[in-house]
């Protein structure tokens, strides 16, 4: 049966994440008059990114709520360890300024979503939040594409876990060879939709992990251009695959 719906991830797929991060960071820092003590921007970045992915992992594995990672890991990468949750949120939500103000789609976005917009359905499932995502998927102008938006947070599941995706099957009603999820992750998303039953598409964006092997059944994509092809889509968008 052909796929009639895609699910899509939302950070580094839809939205340029990495890049938010980065300067929203940079910007922080500086304002904050803090980027000296790390000795060059470069490291600030990499110290946030590390404290984030760690943290981010505690609330994947249920052992932290949303708030408590966000908290930790400003009490983390500040090394203040005796920071109030108010005083914790505080220097988010400044840093959240900065980040909020860096915020784009990859360029492939619009289009692909354009060129899919009769052909199929669309959805999200994220491993965030629906407060964060909704108000981001609003700002960047591409809320009203999506008729399902499903967050871990609120789910009680996270990708890879098969649960969240068939959750998203579930909303959208259909079974889960009738749905494509595409995500930048190669584990998260793309093992963890393929074991779910979906039709499974990793976009490496960065060609960092060329050396991943593709287990038969996935598909591993280079730009959303490629992505109408592997759906079997009939527009005039669309490029031969990359890696196959």
């Amino acid at each position: 049966m052909s796929i009639r719906a895609v699910v899509w991830d939302v950070d580094d797929t839809l939205f340029d994440y990495t890049t938010a991060d980065r300067e929203g960071m940079r910007g922080h820092l500086v304002a904050e008059g803090l980027l000296a003590g790390y000795g060059s921007a470069e490291r600030a970045i990499e110290r946030w990114r590390e404290v984030t992915d760690r943290q981010w992992a505690r609330f994947s594995a249920g052992e932290i709520t949303f708030e408590g990672q966000r908290r930790d890991r400003v009490r983390v990468f500040l090394d203040r360890p005796e920071l109030t949750d108010d005083e914790s949120d505080d220097w988010f939500r400044r840093y959240l300024t900065h980040y909020e103000a860096a915020w784009s789609l990859f360029p492939d976005v619009l289009p692909v979503l354009d060129a899919l917009a009769a052909s199929h359905r669309h959805a999200v499932l994220s491993n965030s939040s629906i407060h964060v995502q909704d108000h981001k998927l609003r700002v960047l102008g591409v809320h009203d594409r999506f008729e399902v938006i499903l967050c871990a947070a609120e789910l009680g599941v996270s990708k890879p876990e098969a649960a969240a995706f068939l959750a998203a099957c579930d909303a959208l009603e259909l079974a889960p060879h009738q749905v494509a999820y595409v995500g930048d992750h190669p584990e998260i998303d793309g093992r963890g939709a393929a074991d779910a039953g979906l039709l499974s598409v990793w976009i490496d964006r960065y060609g960092g992990t060329a050396t991943v092997e593709v287990p038969s059944g996935r598909h591993r994509i280079a730009t959303l251009a490629e992505l109408p092809a592997i759906l079997g889509a009939d527009t005039r968008f669309g490029a031969p695959s990359t890696f196959g």
